[in-house]
């Protein structure tokens, strides 16, 4: 059973949070950083190639589960991707706070007060190892 769990744990990507103010309280509790990403999971080619490409790859999955909290604000178009009422009001006051130029996709990395420590507007120009080490070295820098 052990073995089945401990499985699921390096399968199974790292879950998305949906409420920021949740995100901040458990990257303090596990002081770990919280990496927001403003996406158009439906129509915006370079945010699908990011969260394909780099967010759910296996190098930056197994760095992440130690260290990040992760916060998807995401913006779908179309009817049957839509979130509920209470969900794009918490992702249009996150882009309010954080994006106000309207980026996607957009990625920032905070600390657990929600203050901005690096921002990446559209995919890395950087390789998945590159980009996963370099967020990496932030965390450990801010612990």
């Amino acid at each position: 059973m052990k073995f089945i769990a401990l499985l699921l744990l390096l399968v199974v990507p790292q879950q998305w949070e949906q409420d920021f103010e949740s995100a901040k309280k458990t990257a303090k509790e596990k002081h770990q950083l919280i990496l927001l990403n403003f996406s158009g999971s439906d129509w915006c080619g370079p945010c699908i190639v990011l969260r394909r490409d780099y967010i759910e790859s296996e190098v930056f999955q197994k760095m992440a589960k130690s260290n990040l909290v992760m916060v998807n604000a995401d913006f779908p178009r179309k009817k049957k991707n839509q979130l509920s009422p209470e969900q794009v009001k918490k992702n249009e006051a996150l882009a309010e706070k954080y994006n106000k130029e309207g980026f996607f996709p957009y990625t920032l990395l905070l600390d657990a007060n929600g203050r901005v420590l690096k921002t990446w507007k559209g995919k890395p120009e950087v390789s998945i190892e590159k980009w996963t080490q370099e967020i990496k070295a932030i965390c450990t820098a801010n612990k």
